[in-house]
């Protein structure tokens, strides 16, 4: 009972400063995301070095990882003087993590250069992308999406789940919850439709949250495979009863590139008609 309590707190805590921090301003998702991502990059680095073998340099990681997602976003304003050059900082990050292997003499230079590389593709990218998606609506909608296909796959894979997904990785994933999760998170984006002034239409917004569903539930996958790999069960202890920043977004991780890639073909359609 007192993990449930804990583990419910948790969670409404963190909906709480998500839908907030989305919600509030340009400038509050921005930040929200920024600490996000450094939290996240942090963990990976760190979970890599305790049980890969490797020695990534979790400090200048990191810090190319927060200049990643703030050059990425500035390319959102394009009229602001100079916006392009705050992809410099990362750039150079990137070049010191590189040269750095030639002198410190580590065992595993190669994977040194691939778990690092990796925080900056598999983790900041993704968020980094997050302010080019779309307005808070669309970004907070990704989220919703997710959550809702979470939920409704719970519920429908213990009510009726019997045929496993991915057992190798997952083994308590099943067709059955993924589709009721997905038919929630669809039934979603009808309501989304109908409540929000998104130029987007409601089989638009269909798609959307089908593509949210199934990216997401790859993503879900790849960081099982990731721990699995590592032999640990939680990514971290950051969110009493939830784990760590890669449990909590280990599906948003390729559902935000996906959506990104949707959007920008659906947007491209719509000039192209015009």
């Amino acid at each position: 009972m007192k993990n449930l309590v804990l583990r419910t707190a948790t969670g409404v805590a963190f909906v709480a400063v998500m839908v907030g921090g989305i919600l509030h301003s340009t400038l509050s998702l921005w930040a929200l995301f920024l600490c996000v991502t450094v939290l996240t990059v942090w963990e990976f680095t760190g979970l890599v070095n305790a049980h890969a073998g490797v020695q990534v340099n979790r400090v200048v990681t990191t810090a190319a990882a927060a200049f990643l997602y703030v050059g990425i976003s500035a390319l959102q304003t394009p009229d602001a003087p100079h916006a392009r050059l705050l992809v410099v900082p990362w750039l150079l990050s990137v070049v010191w993590l590189m040269a750095e292997e030639l002198y410190l003499q580590r065992d595993n230079p190669l994977g040194n250069w691939a778990f690092a590389m990796l925080a900056q593709v598999y983790v900041a990218l993704p968020f980094a992308l997050l302010p080019l998606v779309g307005d808070a609506t669309i970004v907070l909608a990704v989220f919703l999406f997710l959550w809702c296909s979470d939920t409704g796959a719970y519920c429908t894979g213990s009510l009726i789940g019997r045929h496993k997904l991915f057992p190798r990785i997952s083994p308590g994933k099943t067709w059955e919850g993924s589709i009721g999760g997905g038919v929630v998170a669809i039934a979603a984006s009808q309501l989304m439709a109908y409540m929000s002034d998104s130029a987007l239409t409601p089989l638009t917004w269909a798609a959307m949250a089908l593509v949210v569903v199934v990216a997401g539930t790859l993503g879900d996958l790849v960081e099982s495979l990731f721990k699995r790999r590592l032999g640990v069960k939680d990514s971290g202890n950051i969110l009493p009863g939830h784990g760590g920043m890669l449990d909590r977004f280990d599906s948003s991780l390729l559902a935000i590139p996906a959506v990104w890639a949707f959007l920008s073909l659906v947007y491209a359609q719509c000039l192209n008609k015009c």
